[in-house]
């Protein structure tokens, strides 16, 4: 079993809180996460509300789970039965004991809605993604190998690239037709799959929901919808440019990308390394894979934004922390040269230390606060950072 890094940090939250909720999208480990701490709390019962069995012992909810106030109660699939909130919140508060409840759940709008106002005061919420560079920590080929795949388990640990393929097919049909109206979304499959695999074409660019609403013939709202559809589920991300005040004129737009690279290569038709360095997307895909890697190593605690302006500085990410800055810069390339619009951008942005992200076997430096440094080290690096 490949160890998460975020298990001790929801065993800590249970215990501070009467409920935790752990969610994000299908198929990235999150029951196989609640039966290892489950572990930890002696006689924790699971209820997987998926299956007519133990959705049959919740008739009654307030008298089944009432009976349960000493045991912690791991609630699987919980966006199934919204009106489970009420009776959750009823029970703690008749007794706020810590680690009542671990409720996972995919990722819907409507279950963040209902949760956060439900249990408000009583809850706290955890993401769980597809694995990150911090927990397989692939070696040489690994590391290429881990680029092309992504992070979800099956596509990750399955036995050959045509496996993993064949899987992360299956899993983009599934989210499509089962999921999302499981969530309560209703859009047809195919419209939205064309619509994903436009946005996969245009990996890493600046939304314009004009432009795809012309090559899609329907509206810009109805564009804006389906982003927000694909957001709300954790397969997109849309990145929001730095508002900080520089005196410049400032690019306003997200630049939008798919957030599983493994899911982006899928979609593209990419089947092995060798295809994806010979695809257009290769340097875009490369941009976007890192930032998944720096979002899930720094963690919520530090917000990420790129850096453009109307005079061409750019800075493909800044994050901050407080009154700290520090910038990436993502290339494909064994001897990357930044561009004069980079260090326009660093000029500009004034970081306290600044990584060119790319396939180095070694770090190197390029000025004073800049290095060239690979993934893997880079991951090292920031580990301490994360909050």
């Amino acid at each position: 079993m490949i160890h998460r890094r975020i298990q001790l940090t929801i065993i800590e939250a249970l215990g501070r809180f009467p409920a935790v909720v752990l969610v994000g999208p299908r198929q990235v480990g999150k029951t196989t996460l609640a039966k290892a701490i489950a572990t930890e709390f002696p006689q924790s019962i699971h209820l997987d509300l998926e299956r007519p069995a133990d959705l049959a012992k919740l008739a009654d909810a307030e008298l089944f789970l009432s009976r349960l106030a000493d045991r912690l109660v791991v609630l699987d699939e919980v966006q199934r039965v919204p009106e489970l909130f009420a009776v959750l919140r009823v029970l703690i508060d008749q007794d706020r004991r810590p680690g009542r409840f671990l409720l996972l759940g995919s990722a819907s709008p409507a279950l963040l809605r209902q949760a956060s106002e439900s249990l408000a005061g009583r809850v706290i919420f955890h993401e769980l993604g597809p694995f990150d560079l911090a927990e397989i920590r692939p070696q040489g080929e690994g590391l290429l190998r881990f680029w092309q795949r992504g992070g979800y388990p099956l596509s990750w640990l399955a036995s050959s690239d045509a496996n993993s393929f064949e899987w992360r097919e299956a899993f983009i049909q599934t989210h499509l037709e089962r999921d999302l109206p499981t969530l309560g979304i209703r859009v047809p499959g195919l419209h939205l799959r064309r619509f994903w695999q436009m946005l996969a074409h245009s990996h890493g660019q600046l939304w314009n929901a004009s432009r795809l609403a012309s090559s899609f013939g329907v509206s810009s709202p109805t564009m804006q919808h389906y982003l927000e559809i694909l957001e709300s589920t954790y397969m997109v991300r849309r990145l929001l440019p730095l508002t900080a005040n520089l005196g410049k004129r400032l690019t306003k737009s997200p630049k939008v990308y798919i957030q599983d690279s493994g899911l982006l290569h899928c979609l593209l038709g990419i089947r092995s390394v060798d295809e994806l360095y010979g695809h257009p997307v290769a340097g875009a895909s490369w941009e976007g894979w890192v930032l998944e890697q720096l979002v899930r190593v720094l963690g919520p605690a530090w917000q990420l934004s790129f850096y453009r302006t109307a005079a061409g500085a750019e800075v493909d990410v800044v994050a901050e922390r407080g009154s700290r800055r520090m910038a990436f810069e993502m290339k494909l390339s064994t001897a990357p040269a930044p561009t004069k619009g980079f260090w326009q951008a660093l000029a500009d942005v004034k970081p306290e230390a600044t990584y060119v992200v790319a396939p180095v076997e070694a770090e190197y430096p390029l000025a004073e606060t800049v290095q060239v440094i690979s993934p893997a080290l880079m991951m090292e690096r920031l580990l301490p950072l994360a909050g």
